[in-house]
């Protein structure tokens, strides 16, 4: 009798390759392109990522939430009614919620909402929550949040060492947002901490926030050093306070931003542990468990297919439990569009809700040790923001850094790469600046978004911007929605097909996608048997925009006489592709602009709102 094909050791039937074996091939495959250019990215950072890793046995589990216990799945609380708030709050924690995140207008997480800070509202929204039964609190605001807080437990009698609260104090990261910071903010600081303590609140009190930085378009490693350097800075301010260094490290926590960038997010998250025991070691300390806070990231959320929000915040989710966050929120997916209905906010809860007790992802502590890529991300995460984190510390510290906008300087510089990057399709939002739907049908919400009010300068303090990177493209979308509200049609581009579908089915595709990405309508159709139909069918479309799209053999045929067929005043030639040899004879025979991969996508389709004059139908 044979033996079971399910105890036969299959990989012992095969030699053991190497990664030399592996790089032999590839290079044969990449035909003489240097392999650093084709398969060797880089991060934002400079940190290297390559296509292969080899395992890490020599890795040990970073120190963080305990193993099997998941993490807590927080659920934001923003709404300024307070009744309505604590309908809300009520539904989160019936639905399997087990903590809320008190937003207050202002804060540095308030997205356009928020609670007030005051006793009575707040006794409003908590009003039937069970606070000494487990239900985690944090707080995002400021001090009166706090004490209102407090005041509210206080009236009810409720045992503040028996309550699970965050209390978020951060007045630090108040400079950036346009407030001045100073001695007076940090005097404010120490007296809160010491009233809240001294009514028995276990804390932590204090929490290193660091979502400013990439809200504003920052990096990973900056992120990082400033989480780091806030830290610091709090650790100082209590030691100066009568606080040994060992019960100051237990007021504080920190709150980190999770986006879809899986890899990068998991080994953003280990990186802060490493970073933060570093420091607890140069302080003398023996390192314990920090803990981390983790909120989807603001910057990756879109208005234009919101859907495409809930894989963003899904995979944000994933990988920031993965990382270790002992809390997580996720922003619901209209987020970005207003104040989000109970539809959304449920998703949000049961986006953690599956991961936890479906997918199990807490049962394993740190299940990203020994992975070779995620250590190699780690380590060189730890190595850069560290870096910056001792720049920032010969300059002063964090408080001297913000004031000198030495962190600001050099988020911005990184925006600007980023913003960049997003422009020309290098850094694709799905649904926004690709596959964009331009028939998507709305999405309800509670209340629509406020206009976002501009970051103000304090005292020659440069503000962090709070942006989201999908707004340029989102600026055309609308422009071409009051198009449409006026004159019953959109902005659109003919799409003069050369060729068979085999030639140009391609480029079609991709030109569609590429303008109405700008709310300009394509135009498309199965090809012409001859110029004279391609000539007729643009005049018949009324477009003022054509483009041509073909195969580089068929442009190299047809598409000089082409675009001297269809140029006349008041019209707008592209070409689909790189035009290679044929740029002279093209632009002299009309193409006016070419299109492809890589090219600046946003600034070509701001340059068509202008020449289609756009701008008048916003304007009314």
């Amino acid at each position: 009798m044979t033996e079971p094909m399910s105890n036969v050791p299959l990989a012992s039937e095969f030699p053991t390759a190497s990664q030399e074996q592996w790089r032999k091939l590839v290079e044969g495959v990449l035909r003489g392109v240097p392999f650093e250019r084709k398969l060797v990215a880089k991060t934002y950072d400079g940190v290297r990522i390559d296509p292969l890793y080899a395992r890490d046995p020599q890795a040990e589990p970073v120190l963080g939430r305990t193993p099997g216990l998941p993490w807590q799945v927080i659920q934001r609380l923003d709404h300024p009614d307070p009744t309505l708030a604590n309908r809300q709050a009520l539904q989160d924690l019936e639905g399997g919620a087990t903590g809320l995140a008190l937003v207050f207008a202002g804060s540095a997480g308030a997205l356009g909402f928020g609670l007030e800070a005051s006793t009575s509202a707040l006794r409003r929204v908590l009003d039937g929550v069970h606070l000494d039964a487990g239900v985690w609190l944090e707080i995002d605001g400021g001090i009166p949040a706090a004490m209102a807080l407090a005041d509210v437990l206080h009236a009810g009698a409720i045992a503040p060492s028996a309550c699970r609260v965050r209390f978020g104090l951060d007045p630090l990261g108040e400079i950036p947002r346009g407030a001045t910071g100073g001695t007076r903010s940090e005097a404010e600081l120490i007296q809160c901490i010491e009233k809240l303590a001294g009514q028995g609140f276990a804390g932590p009190f204090v929490v290193a926030d660091a979502r400013t930085i990439h809200a504003a378009g920052g990096s990973e490693a900056q992120e990082l050093a400033y989480a780091l350097a806030s830290a610091v800075f709090y650790l100082r301010e209590l030691e100066k306070a009568g606080r040994s260094l060992d019960q100051a490290r237990r007021m504080i926590y920190f709150r980190l931003a999770a986006d879809a960038d899986q890899f990068l997010t998991i080994a953003k998250f280990r990186a802060l542990r490493k970073l933060f025991a570093r420091v607890e070691q140069a302080c003398g300390l023996q390192a314990e468990p920090i803990f981390v806070s983790a909120e989807t990231a603001w910057r990756t959320m879109t208005q234009r297919d919101p859907w495409v929000n809930i894989l963003r915040t899904t995979m944000a989710a994933f990988a920031a439990g993965l990382g270790g966050a002992d809390s997580v929120t996720v922003l619901p997916f209209t987020t970005a569009l207003g104040l989000p209905d109970a539809f959304a906010r449920r998703l949000a809860r049961n986006t953690q809700l599956i991961l936890l007790e479906e997918a199990n992802l807490a049962r394993v502590a740190d299940p990203a040790a020994g992975s070779g890529g995620l250590e190699a991300l780690t380590e060189q995460l730890c190595t850069a923001a560290w870096s910056l984190f001792q720049e920032i510390e010969a300059a002063g510290g964090a408080y001297a850094a913000l004031q000198s906008n030495l962190i600001q300087r050099k988020v911005a510089a990184t925006r600007v790469e980023r913003q960049s990057a997003v422009a020309r399709g290098r850094d694709p939002l799905t649904g926004t600046s690709a596959f964009p739907d331009i028939h998507e049908l709305p999405v309800t919400v509670l209340e629509p978004a406020p206009t976002a009010r501009p970051a103000v300068t304090a005292q020659g303090i440069e503000p962090l911007p709070s942006i989201r990177l999908a707004e340029p493209f989102e600026a055309l979308r609308d422009a071409s929605d009051c198009v449409l509200a006026a004159t019953g049609a959109r902005p659109k581009v003919f799409l003069a097909n050369l060729g068979t579908p085999s030639d140009f089915t391609a480029r079609t595709t991709f030109t569609k996608n590429f303008f109405e990405a700008g709310g300009i309508e394509a135009i498309t159709n199965d090809g012409f048997a001859s110029l004279a139909d391609i000539v007729a069918a643009f005049k018949a479309s009324g477009a003022r925009l054509v483009c041509l799209c073909s195969s580089n053999d068929v442009y190299a045929k047809e598409a000089a006489a082409a675009a001297k067929q269809l140029a006349k005043p008041g019209t707008h030639i592209y070409l689909a592709g790189r035009p290679g040899e044929l740029e002279e004879a093209l632009k002299t025979a009309g193409v006016q602009s070419f299109i492809y991969a890589g090219c600046d996508m946003l600034a070509v389709l701001q340059a068509a709102h202008e020449f289609l004059e756009i701008h008048q139908f916003a304007a009314t």
